[in-house]
């Protein structure tokens, strides 16, 4: 399955389903409980799923060089990176946020 969130100011922007999932769980839009297949985010709360998205990519940095820093300390081998990090999944969905927070207009997806 993929994600496409669309809006009116953007181009779309397309996920595959654990990508899209991951953010949607990030901005609070997605839990297990429910599922967000579809939905919508209104221009007032884009600075908060803004927010949390740079909160999480940060989260995310310290953790790995927190772990490149054990690691040399302990003289083990660096540990592997995610080849795609958070950062360059977020960041087309979060240019799409901004664009649409300027122009006041939402951003849906399954629709």
């Amino acid at each position: 399955m993929l994600y496409r969130f669309k809006s009116k100011v953007t181009g779309d922007v397309i996920m595959l389903q654990p990508n899209g999932q991951l953010l949607l769980e990030i901005i609070g839009k997605h839990t297990t409980a429910e599922p967000s297949i579809k939905g919508i985010l209104l221009p007032e709360a884009m600075p908060e799923a803004l927010s949390a998205l740079q909160k999480a990519i940060a989260n995310e940095e310290a953790q790995c060089q927190q772990a490149i820093a054990q690691a040399n300390a302990e003289h083990l081998p660096t540990p592997k990176r995610e080849p795609i990090s958070l950062r360059q999944r977020a960041l087309p969905l979060m240019d799409s946020l901004r664009q649409c927070l300027k122009a006041q207009e939402p951003i849906t997806w399954g629709v």
